[in-house]
């Protein structure tokens, strides 16, 4: 599993069917070490907090492999990694392999698996296209949030102490997938009752307020 590219943004002003708003989805790649924080990359902001950033979700990342799909489903759009407000553009790393509860360490950093991405109407704007939204969701390529359980500070040149692009070292501590289907049913069991003992047994209880925390 690699990480392909890094990506940050600052939240612009976007309009879009007569309103206009803040937003931090559009990211463009960065070369070289940069910094991980707890709750973002340096020179990466997130434009409301209220649904989105935070510790629960610093850093959202996204297949390379989705990316075909996607040109073929919005030719004529040009997709360059990042196009889908990631700031990690992964490879190897499927929503259908990932579990809730993952770690993953880049460098010195060590990143945690939180939560699938439920997408807003800023996704929509981005691409300027009503059916964005449902389209993502009905496609499964959702990408998938990480916590930062060990930033990786800046050092001087020559040390190893923060992360740069390279391989991705997985050591897997809870097996929940966010694959869409079981997403589906995760939510479901949630709304019916917090503390069935599949969830206990998973250890999704620890994850409630993430599962059920508005949409990006």
């Amino acid at each position: 599993m690699k990480l392909v590219s890094v990506n940050i943004g600052l939240p612009r002003s976007l309009k879009w069917r007569g309103a206009t708003f803040e937003t931090g989805i559009f990211k463009q790649p960065v070369s070289g070490r940069i910094a991980l924080r707890q709750t973002n990359l340096d020179g990466d902001r997130q434009a409301d907090l209220s649904v989105h950033g935070g510790t629960n979700k610093a850093v959202y990342g996204y297949p390379t492999e989705h990316y075909e799909y996607w040109r073929n489903e919005l030719p004529g759009v040009e997709l360059e990694w990042g196009a889908f407000g990631e700031n990690f553009t992964t490879s190897g790393l499927l929503e259908t392999e990932v579990c809730v509860g993952d770690r993953y360490q880049i460098g010195s950093a060590l990143i945690v698996v939180t939560t699938p991405r439920q997408p807003c109407f800023k996704l929509a704007a981005k691409f300027n296209r009503d059916d964005m939204i449902q389209r993502f969701l009905h496609s499964g390529r959702s990408g998938y949030y990480f916590s930062v359980a060990q930033a990786a500070e800046r050092s001087p040149p020559g040390t190893s102490s923060d992360f740069s692009r390279g391989w991705i070292r997985p050591s897997r501590l809870l097996r929940w997938s966010i694959s869409t289907h079981r997403l589906r049913r995760t939510l479901t069991c949630w709304k019916e009752r917090y503390e069935c003992s599949r969830c206990r047994r998973a250890g999704v209880h620890a994850f409630r307020r993430v599962w059920m925390s508005p949409a990006d």
